[in-house]
């Protein structure tokens, strides 16, 4: 009989302790590690090889024991180790690690201890499994390091020198909800959206991180015709269009050796030779907010982005601003002269204390730095103004 095995009596078959539990899982991983370097491909966490490992080592165990011991396994191998019960938490939105010790998580925009701490090594683990399926690396002299993990999620890892209370990584989950327009507005106010889209005005999303804009941006797209054919544009691939006719581009990072790296400036460049009738821009926040213009001053109607800003009037100056740092040749007014005539309209996202996200303002752009105000959450407040660039569908 095992050690495992002969630690433990018949009437605690089912349970361990914590200490010999984790004896366990450690044992079993250590093997199937040694199974992966003769094997020619991986086990996981449902092959009977686990399974039956488990059962050698103690025979006695009950069912959730071994059910508990194998998924454990299973994660320290396949995933992020302990990080995985949060993945698997469809509510969690955000995870973060401060370094060795607790592990946070955001839940419906509020955030609450997770219930799972890692030590030290547990941590480097975890940035190893990012990072090297990504070819880059984090070390003292690239202590900042940006990815994104196979589901979709934003990935920030953050080491020493620069992390002072041990390695941070901040990982946003892609959970970009399908909800309908009706979440986040009254009825009329779902209507004058709706028709800004059919109309093929060009909208700009903006609001602060978490706010919900990427949602909202979604939510948006899926009431472009079918008929039409949407490109989006993203630095991390997170919208889910149910359309028919789309063609997803996602920026790429630079490789380990510095080079490879494909923009979203170099991405909208080459979305207009792909014949889009429409395209959705994830987020401007570069140079890439001058193409941006130059593509809705030249004939491309009903796009839309998004842009972090506190409010529709400082979404318009901050794409002025990120324009102008594009090429200063052009000069100021130039560029608040294409801003004008290519935005139709800022839809402002505002986010409660509670975590709740909501319609804050509908504004019609007036000038470079001017708004109408449309309508708020509640209520439309005035008609649209500017004329439509497309026929309105029925």
């Amino acid at each position: 009989m095992t050690a495992v095995a002969a630690s433990r009596s018949p009437d605690t078959s089912s349970a361990l302790s914590d200490a010999a539990s984790e004896a366990l899982v450690d044992e079993v991983h250590r093997r199937v590690i040694d199974a992966m370097a003769e094997a020619p491909s991986p086990l996981s966490a449902n092959t009977p090889d686990i399974v039956a490992m488990v059962r050698m080592l103690a025979p006695l165990a009950g069912s959730e024991l071994v059910d508990d011991v194998v998924a454990r396994v299973s994660a320290r191998v396949n995933g992020l180790g302990p990080l995985e019960p949060l993945f698997a938490d469809a509510s969690v939105s955000e995870v973060m690690i401060n370094g060795p010790g607790p592990v946070w998580v955001e839940r419906n925009g509020a955030l609450s201890l997770s219930g799972v701490s890692l030590d030290r090594a547990a941590v480097d683990l975890v940035i190893e499994r990012i990072v090297a399926p990504l070819g880059r690396r984090v070390d003292q002299l690239t202590p900042c390091v940006d990815g994104r993990l196979p589901d979709g999620s934003r990935v920030h890892v953050t080491v020493p020198p620069v992390a002072v209370d041990g390695p941070y990584v901040t990982i946003r989950r892609f959970v970009v909800a399908d909800v309908a327009l009706e979440m986040f507005a009254a009825p009329p106010v779902v209507a004058l959206l709706e028709e800004l889209v059919d109309r093929g005005a060009n909208l700009v999303v903006s609001g602060g991180t978490g706010a919900g804009k990427t949602t909202l941006l979604n939510a948006l797209a899926g009431r472009v015709s079918p008929v039409q054919r949407v490109i989006t544009i993203e630095d991390a691939a997170e919208l889910q269009l149910k359309h028919p006719h789309v063609v997803r581009l996602e920026a790429r990072p630079e490789s380990r050796e510095g080079g490879g790296a494909v923009t979203i400036r170099e991405l909208v460049r080459n979305a207009l030779r792909m014949r889009p009738d429409r395209m959705v821009v994830g987020e401007v926040r570069g140079p890439e907010a001058l193409d941006l213009l130059h593509a809705l001053n030249t004939g491309h109607a009903g796009c839309l982005a998004t842009v972090h800003a506190n409010g529709p009037v400082d979404a318009l100056r901050r794409l002025a601003a990120l324009a102008t740092a594009a090429d200063e040749r052009l000069g100021v007014k130039a560029v608040r002269g294409h801003l004008t005539a290519a935005i139709d309209a800022v839809v402002h996202l505002g986010r409660a204390p509670d975590g709740s996200r909501r319609l804050a303002a509908v504004g019609e752009v007036t000038a470079h730095d001017r708004v109408r105000l449309l309508a708020d959450a509640g209520e439309v407040h005035a008609p649209i103004s500017r004329g439509a660039r497309l026929a309105v569908r029925s």
